[in-house]
């Protein structure tokens, strides 16, 4: 029928529809003719037909305009005049509706390409790759860092550093690693961090990667300039009495060999003394040789499932009666109380009772209330963690930079190894110690693995 104002339409074919009806009716029950009531019958039929067609058209349009916006379709427009009040009134809700997803989309695309642009031009290499390994976004840093023009999975990197593709799939979230690369006879050393996330429902981890060769360089050199003055330092302490002792000696015996004069009892027990003296200078030089050598020669950790309780269990019975007798409480909260390690139990009781003995050397100044606190969970990435507290003098903070240095030791009494023999323990299981420490409040070491 061509009605543009579809509420009027619709009150129309109602009413014509049940005029029919009725007129369906008068025939069937007082004309009886049946002629009649098969025309008016079809005639309501064609009404009911045209109502539903009427209502399709419309529903068809709602249809339409949901499906542009599922799918993300928003050139449509629909005509807001010429259609009826009410219907002029939909359209342009349509249009405003359309226009305002599309000013969302260009919003959407400009923010995209913009922080798109921060992440191509950043110095930090940044990728993102899926479960399937294949790469979302792989930034210029990164490319020119690994050395690849444009890569679509991850597994493609595999000629470039296989080791480097098993990292990025096994490291989980704050999960890092030191790759080497090595191009064109250069040597790169780079530093990878791992963040796992969820974007609609699509698990992807996020990427990190810099180049830390220079500073790895010069933090080299730094240790060896530290370790060198550290060695010369206890060579000289020990060679400087032992080259004057000697010289001493050789000045007596040779006035006594040009003079043609016996030794005296005196001077024999001086030569004597100094002898000893040299003797002992040099078992202790020896030992310190030795010590610097077993600092090199740390054994590849035996790796077996172990529970942090029983260890722990074991060193506090080894350390218990000097303990007591120090009065040094010794406080061990485990959560879960069966957290298990995958570590070399030989080596990591050296850690900790090193750790351990280090706690009770710093509580020594304590006249009283002496704790030595051992924390052991899983932190917020998952990662077996444990801690050492005491709350003794604490360490100084030019000391504390130095603590890991090879024979550097705020002991009166110590070989100064043992910090870092730990550390290099530690590293071996793929893992890491810290250290904080306020003067006068205590310090607290941690061992995550």
């Amino acid at each position: 029928m061509g009605f543009k104002n579809l509420r009027m339409a619709i009150i129309i074919r109602v009413t014509l529809l049940v005029g029919s009806i009725f007129l369906l009716a008068y025939a069937y029950i007082e004309t009886a003719n049946n002629v009649n009531a098969f025309f008016i019958a079809l005639l309501v039929a064609l009404q009911v037909y045209f109502l539903i067609r009427t209502l399709d058209k419309t529903n068809r349009e709602i249809a339409g305009f949901l499906s542009s916006i599922k799918y993300d379709d928003f050139t449509t427009t629909y005509p807001t005049s010429g259609r009826g009040k009410s219907m002029n009134e939909l359209y342009n809700e349509f249009n405003t509706v359309i226009r305002k997803f599309r000013e969302i989309r260009a919003e959407k695309e400009a923010n995209y390409h913009y922080f798109r642009t921060i992440v191509q031009h950043v110095a930090i290499g940044l990728v993102t790759f899926n479960k399937l390994g294949e790469v979302q976004i792989i930034n210029s840093a990164a490319k020119k860092l690994i050395g690849i023009d444009s890569i679509n999975s991850i597994f493609e990197l595999s000629k470039v550093s296989p080791k480097l593709v098993e990292s990025l799939v096994k490291l989980k979230t704050g999960g890092s690693a030191l790759i080497e690369l090595t191009r064109e006879g250069t040597r790169t050393q780079l530093s990878i961090y791992v963040i796992e996330l969820v974007l609609r429902g699509e698990e992807f981890k996020l990427v990190s990667i810099q180049n830390i060769q220079s500073e790895l360089e010069e933090k080299e050199m730094d240790a060896w300039q530290n370790l060198i003055r550290v060695l010369t330092h206890e060579i000289m302490n020990s060679v400087t009495p032992l080259s004057s002792l000697a010289n001493t000696v050789e000045v007596n015996l040779v006035d006594n060999i040009e003079d043609d004069v016996p030794i005296e009892k005196e001077e024999l027990e001086d030569i004597y003394l100094a002898v000893q003296t040299i003797k002992r200078r040099s078992e202790g030089l020896i030992r310190f040789v030795s010590d610097f050598r077993n600092l090199t020669r740390i054994p590849e950790p035996k790796i077996q499932e172990i529970e942090i309780r029983k260890l722990v269990d074991h060193i506090k019975l080894l350390l218990s009666h000097e303990m007591e007798v120090k009065g040094i409480d010794f406080v061990v909260n485990i959560v879960p109380k069966d957290l298990k390690l995958h570590v070399d139990k030989e080596l990591l009781d050296q850690v900790l009772i090193n750790l351990i003995q280090n706690a009770m050397h710093a509580l020594e100044e304590n006249e009283e209330d002496k704790t030595i606190i051992i924390n052991a969970f899983v932190n917020e990435y998952g990662r077996p963690t444990i801690k050492i507290r005491d709350n003794g003098s604490g360490i100084d903070e030019e000391a504390l930079g130095k603590i890991f240095i090879p024979f550097f030791t705020t002991k009166k009494q110590g070989s100064g190894i043992g910090l870092s023999l730990s550390k290099q323990i530690m590293r071996k299981h793929g893992g890491a110690i810290m250290v904080r420490s306020v003067i006068n409040e205590g310090t607290e070491f941690t061992l995550r693995f």
